[in-house]
């Protein structure tokens, strides 16, 4: 390998395997940061064009004098940088860059005021702070002879339809696909733990996993008492079915904003300081308990349950993060109205939704629903949740279903039968999972938990809490209601926001220590942020 070549890489490839088998020369390790070194020696920066999986990195071309930098398809890994100086920073973990001191603390009020109405920022390759940024999903950053250049490498295309001349074609090739994705998570691995509710998409990776020869425990999220649920039975029968072990966070048990564990509510950016924060955790602890990596089943909705009319199918992530998705949300009478204007939030709150109108209203093609769940803002801030570096946890989180090779296979075929109503996936799972799961209909939570929780406890202080002054610079606390007296899920997820944007304030002065930052064995590490001159391989602007 050219010695002109260094890589730092938070990494780890899928398909390594067809990957080995189009580079010039095998590697001499197996490790996936020398394969993307490989790869970019071979295709350049088009070299992302042949990775999949989930990974960040930061790759040193002397010869070029350049930095190239990318990041995966659905921003599971995080990717943070800033300049300073002379210097690239670059983690992924927000915090470890903060602890630089030449890092500006100032906030980014458009951030803030995304979150405020919108509930997370809109703008991918920003953070809550002015001076860092993060390279968006399925982007490289290019930085070199006095010039930066961001490209995407990939956009989710349904020009090309796969059409096979038999039924059982489509579910084969379906099955091999879900087979691949699981396997390519369990390499490392032979003991899982799946964040499993009683629906059909983690119950299926969970069968998927047990017939791969995984040592599997399920964990689930129940509520016993205080909205209806029969996740506890669906969840138990499926766990009963497939043979394998399941524990249980009871979540009528927690309050809003419980923090069982110190810790868990000092989160790098407010969008990940839920009100159900505590069940949220602990469910990642049960799961850290059976081993160090987990799967999610998000987002099964979002390529294979078109529906007959298009909305964002991250549901289950919507509600943990920004409440209910009910549609178009209203901007707060609590916003400061100095805020408002100095970000523009009026102008920006109308051109978002008049976008998203003229799209629906020029769609064509296939899968409407499911690119317009594609090209939604959640996936990168969810998958940041997961990350180590907000949960401070010994776990990985890894997401099967929002495999590359998967998601375009779903979105080629058609539509109907084989993606209304998780088609494919029931008749692949037909033998493996109990007729009560397979043939439940998508059931969605019969309750919010907050709203319940407001209703039947006292909320008090989330009303009296001591202000942070930086807040009165974004809310104005007199036209702010009692949370108790909001009525609708989104006037009180809204109203939560406030009092999380107070606690951000104050917990995010001092940014603490022992975060995640990268290095080639992609294990969390307690190293300072990774950093590298910009003379006289790169100049500043």
């Amino acid at each position: 390998m050219s010695r002109d070549l260094s890589i730092t890489a938070y990494a780890r490839l899928d398909g390594r395997e067809d990957l080995i088998a189009k580079l010039p020369r095998a590697p001499r390790t197996q490790d996936d940061a020398e394969l993307i070194l490989l790869a970019y020696e071979t295709w350049g920066e088009d070299c992302v064009k042949h990775l999949l999986g989930d990974f960040a990195f930061v790759i040193r071309d002397k010869r070029l004098r350049q930095l190239f930098c990318a990041r995966d398809h659905f921003g599971v890994k995080p990717f943070y940088f800033a300049r300073v100086e002379d210097e690239f920073l670059f983690s992924a973990s927000l915090k470890t860059i903060r602890r630089d001191p030449r890092v500006s603390d100032a906030l980014n009020e458009t951030a803030i005021g995304d979150y405020l109405v919108f509930g997370l920022n809109q703008d991918l390759s920003t953070t809550t702070f002015r001076g860092i940024q993060r390279v968006p999903p399925a982007h490289s950053l290019t930085i070199g002879d006095g010039s930066t250049t961001l490209r995407r490498y990939w956009t989710p295309d349904t020009s090309d339809e796969v059409r096979f001349r038999d039924n059982d074609s489509y579910v084969e090739r379906f099955s091999e696909l879900l087979q691949r994705a699981v396997r390519d998570r369990l390499r490392d691995t032979g003991r899982v733990a799946v964040s499993m509710s009683g629906g059909l998409d983690s119950t299926s990776l969970a069968a998927v996993a047990r017939d791969c020869g995984a040592d599997v425990h399920a964990c689930a999220v129940v509520y016993d008492q205080l909205i209806p649920d029969e996740e506890r039975y669906y969840a138990t029968a499926a766990a009963n079915h497939l043979g394998i072990p399941i524990s249980f966070v009871v979540a009528d048990r927690y309050s809003l904003f419980d923090e069982q564990v110190p810790g868990d509510m000092d989160q790098p950016e407010p969008f990940l300081l839920s009100p159900l924060t505590a069940q949220f955790h602990n469910l990642l602890r049960l799961c850290e308990a059976h081993g160090r990596v987990a799967f999610t089943g998000y987002d099964g909705d979002a390529f294979m349950h078109e529906p007959r009319r298009s909305r964002f199918q991250v549901r289950t992530a919507l509600r943990r993060m920004l409440g209910r998705d009910r549609g178009r949300p209203v901007i707060p009478q609590w916003i400061d109205e100095e805020f408002a204007k100095r970000t523009n939030l009026h102008d920006r709150y109308n051109e978002s939704f008049c976008t998203q109108r003229h799209k629906k209203d020029a769609k064509k093609g296939l899968r409407p629903a499911a690119i317009e769940s594609l090209n939604s803002k959640v996936w990168a801030p969810l998958f940041e949740g997961y990350d180590a570096g907000a949960t401070k946890l010994n776990l990985e989180l890894r997401h099967p279903f929002v495999d590359v090779r998967l998601v375009e296979y779903l979105l080629s075929i058609p539509a109907v039968p084989w993606c209304v109503h998780k088609h494919i996936l029931r008749l692949a799972m037909k033998n493996q999972l109990p007729a009560a799961v397979l043939n439940r209909h998508k059931t969605p939570l019969a309750g919010d938990p907050a709203l319940q929780l407001v209703r039947s406890t006292s909320v008090r202080w989330l009303d009296n809490f001591e202000v942070n002054p930086q807040l009165e610079r974004f809310v104005n606390l007199k036209q702010r209601r009692s949370v108790a007296d909001e009525v609708t899920p989104d006037d009180l997820w809204a109203s939560l926001r406030v009092f999380a944007l107070n606690y951000w304030l104050t917990s995010s002065q001092t940014p603490e220590h022992g975060d995640n930052a990268w290095n080639v064995n992609r294990k969390p590490t307690d190293k300072a942020t990774n950093r590298t001159r910009a003379s006289p391989i790169t100049s500043r602007k």
